[in-house]
């Protein structure tokens, strides 16, 4: 950061961050996100501001080196920092399981920084540091939705007299994919059967597995319980 600042340094940092704000906004608000295009703008001029005002303050002078009082520029900085932490955790929500706005907090502070680098007057690092994070936003938002996720549910079985064996359960519980991780059985009357089960895959479990239909459809198995368990899910 030099300790000079003409008008036009001034122009081209503001510039980068208008630039730079409203290629990460665009993505956003193509994705009908909470932050969209002018929020991003707005956040990284803002920052790039604070920068540009640290470092005009650096020219202050006195009549000694040792006549004036030092001045810490980079608590300029840092107080965007903090306080752009508030507003991130105002667009994450939790509903349930679901947990919302992740993303959009996360690009907020990324975009925050990118102001203060370009506020600095580091065009190319402030250029390259938008640039990888479009390609995050735009390309990984393709792959993601692609990796495997682990999932877990809890299965109880009730069975009678000509239901399937025990053996037998575990077999096609294996047979369609799943992991056992704990199968208890209490025998009565009524033979009750709790397993919990874990397995890999890309799909949001929003319907009944096809493991759940067959057993339920067997004449020996009087009841099937299906309840899926999730450690949380996030989205943007």
């Amino acid at each position: 950061m030099t300790t000079t600042v003409t008008g036009a340094d001034i122009a081209i940092r503001l510039l980068a961050a208008l630039m730079a704000g409203g290629l990460i906004g665009f993505d956003r608000s193509m994705r009908g996100r909470i932050a969209g295009l002018r929020t991003t703008i707005l956040m990284c001029l803002a920052a790039a501001g604070a920068m540009i005002e640290a470092n005009l303050m650096l020219e202050v002078t006195g009549k000694t080196a040792q006549s004036f009082t030092m001045m810490d520029a980079l608590r300029f900085p840092l107080g965007i920092l903090s306080g752009i932490g508030f507003i991130g955790a105002g667009t994450i929500l939790r509903r349930g399981n679901l947990v919302t706005g992740v993303t959009t907090a996360a690009t907020m502070w990324l975009i925050t920084v990118i102001g203060l680098i370009l506020g600095a007057g580091y065009i190319v690092f402030g250029a390259a540091m938008t640039l990888i994070a479009f390609l995050v936003l735009t390309i990984l938002k393709g792959v993601e939705p692609r990796l495997k996720r682990e999932h877990r549910s809890h299965l109880i079985l009730q069975l009678g007299g000509t239901g399937p064996s025990d053996r037998a359960i575990r077999d096609r519980i294996r047979g369609a994919g799943y992991t056992i991780s704990s199968f208890a059985v209490r025998h009565g009357e009524i033979r009750r059967i709790e397993c919990h089960l874990e397995w890999y895959s890309a799909k949001a479990q929003d319907r009944t597995p096809e493991l759940v239909e067959q057993l339920a459809n067997d004449a020996g198995i009087l009841a099937v319980e299906w309840t899926p368990v999730s450690a949380g899910h996030l989205f943007e």
